[in-house]
């Protein structure tokens, strides 16, 4: 059984096996559509993998967004988001970007936050990852944020990270996976 992936905002680089979403008709784009136009052209539950690279920050609104994403996902299905971190210059150099994002940007449309009453759209957040400038990589320090991925304990060095340092030790993007609850 092959599994149906979505990629959301393709553009030219869609990703391999999947269906290819964009606003413009590019080569490779399968579907042309608005993405700040709801609903998109796919039924409910539809795809096991949804994939937006670089697309997030360009979008009207993340919540009607990842309200539609939910939508089409089937129960449990892994959606990855790549974004830039607030705190690198591409954030800020594309002015198509309406939304500069941290590592607990996602952690919105959890069942543990206190504000997800705005959506009823839930995500379990299995993974959020930082990748930082080079320097800062080679330094340790990406290691160091990303613990947390490994066990829950070190959560508080991407917090101290995030709230301190990250002006000094920039991010350079993030890769989330969150799984679909229903």
């Amino acid at each position: 059984m092959s599994l149906k992936s979505l990629d959301i905002g393709c553009g030219r680089f869609k990703f391999p096996g999947s269906i290819g979403l964009d606003i413009v008709p590019l080569k490779g784009v399968d579907v042309v559509h608005d993405l700040d136009k709801f609903p998109y052209p796919f039924s409910s539950d539809a795809f096991d993998y949804i994939r937006l690279s670089h697309v997030v920050e360009h979008i009207q609104s993340v919540v009607q967004t990842m309200e539609e994403v939910h939508r089409i996902a089937k129960p449990a299905a892994l959606v990855e988001i790549i974004t830039p971190h607030y705190t690198d210059a591409s954030s800020w150099q594309d002015p198509s970007h309406r939304w500069h994002l941290n590592s607990w940007s996602f952690n919105h449309f959890s069942l543990k936050s206190q504000t997800n009453y705005y959506s009823k759209a839930r995500f379990d957040v299995e993974y959020a990852e930082i990748k930082l400038l080079k320097l800062y990589k080679y330094l340790g320090f990406e290691f160091l944020i990303n613990l947390q991925n490994r066990n829950k304990r070190y959560r508080f060095l991407r917090k101290f990270w995030e709230h301190y340092l990250c002006y000094l030790i920039r991010g350079k993007m993030m890769v989330f996976r969150l799984r679909v609850l229903k």
